[in-house]
């Protein structure tokens, strides 16, 4: 409905996993490098975690498209809870393979079949197992056993596991997955998003689809989009797309704030909202926000006087950052002969630096001398303190 409305060819913030929408966050670019190195090697585990919405899926799908299928042929999982005579059958399944009957034996036979056909036909095998932390015990060790098949001295099938947080616990601390362990070559968690980032992130998928500036977006919107989803590509997709609905139901040219809370409220009411902050990455807050819970007005006052050392302290940081550039953009020609002759300039900027680095220095010391008694004195719990 929205695309129509606001001129778009499509959908830009659809939840499916969709390769042409791919944004490469510093996050996403990591984990591309850790795929691309895990690959090169052509054998073992490749690892890859990150909670629920933080675009597992979609990064695949991007490395997939970039693939020449003439020299890898890859298979997709998405595993419930299996075990591992069932996750055989699956993977069986995913190359295409058709077994007759439910007989292990016969489909790891025809698995290992395929592996030698597809390898002497010059194409390496991909097999990747999307929602891991699904799987038992017995199915990773399955998994194990499928990466000893090889021609000569040259492994047939690579994997690459892809699973929320948990998975990356269990193949860390359990007993029974040491020797999975030992051939994990390349493993990486997707973090969220950073905060600087939603903003050409959401440009960047509406750009994907016409976008030519109709909707106009207000600044205030993207910081608030990032609180609320914590910095997640899905949780942005499900609030921007429900802002661009709203917009186009009452036939709005520009999203401000008043809708995104409408929207946030509606998300609220229908517990959608509610499931993203559980597992939210939090914002950055203020020092005061912290302890919310145990501050009294005297110590509020203390925050607040930390607060504008520190505000203090950026605005000398800034200073000396420009004090840098104009020595750095301050070409010999433009200087007088005798400063040439005797380095007075630089002498004289290189003096006003050192000062600056002093005061910062001594300031900052200052600072976390304070800021550690505040939190002794909060922690204690001592409800009779009175402001100095």
């Amino acid at each position: 409905m929205f695309d129509d409305f606001y001129g778009l060819r499509g959908r830009p913030f659809q939840l499916t996993p969709d390769p042409a929408f791919y944004f490469e966050s510093l996050t996403h670019r990591k984990a591309l490098s850790y795929l691309g190195y895990g690959l090169a090697q052509g054998e073992g585990f490749v690892v890859i975690t990150g909670e629920v919405g933080a675009g597992k899926s979609t990064l695949v799908a991007h490395l997939m498209s970039t693939i020449d299928p003439s020299r890898l042929t890859a298979a997709h999982v998405v595993t419930s809870k299996l075990d591992s005579e069932e996750l055989v059958h699956v993977v069986a399944q995913a190359f295409g393979l058709v077994i007759e009957g439910h007989d292990k034996a016969t489909a790891l036979g025809a698995i290992e079949g395929f592996l030698h056909e597809e390898a002497r036909s010059g194409r390496r095998c991909l097999l990747i197992v999307d929602e891991s932390q699904n799987l038992s015990i017995g199915a990773l060790e399955e998994l194990r056993m499928l990466s000893n098949f090889q021609l000569g001295s040259h492994p047939l099938l690579q994997t690459l596991l892809l699973g929320q947080p948990e998975f990356r616990e269990t193949l860390h601390e359990h007993p029974q997955l040491e020797q999975l362990r030992q051939r994990v070559i390349a493993a990486h968690h997707l973090d969220a998003m950073e905060s600087s980032e939603l903003q050409p992130y959401i440009e960047h998928r509406m750009k994907c689809v016409g976008w030519e500036g109709n909707p106009a977006f207000d600044q205030r919107v993207f910081a608030e989009i990032y609180t609320a989803s914590g910095g997640l590509p899905r949780r942005i997709n499900q609030i921007v797309n429900r802002l661009l609905l709203l917009g186009a139901v009452d036939k709005r040219t520009r999203i401000d704030g008043v809708m995104l809370s409408q929207v946030l409220s509606e998300l609220t009411e229908d517990g959608t909202l509610s499931l993203m902050r559980q597992a939210a990455k939090p914002a950055s807050q203020p020092l005061e926000s912290t302890f919310a819970s145990k501050l009294e007005p005297a110590d509020i006052a203390a925050f607040a006087q930390i607060e504008a050392a520190l505000a203090e302290r950026d605005a000398q940081i800034a200073e000396l950052q420009h004090a840098v550039l104009e020595l750095a953009n301050s070409s010999e020609a433009q200087l007088a002969p005798q400063d040439q002759a005797d380095g007075g300039f630089f002498v004289g900027v290189h003096e006003r630096i050192s000062a600056l680095e002093s005061q910062m220095i001594e300031q900052d010391r200052t600072i976390r001398h304070t800021l550690t008694m505040l939190i002794e004195w909060i922690e204690a719990g001592d409800t009779q303190r009175v402001a100095a």
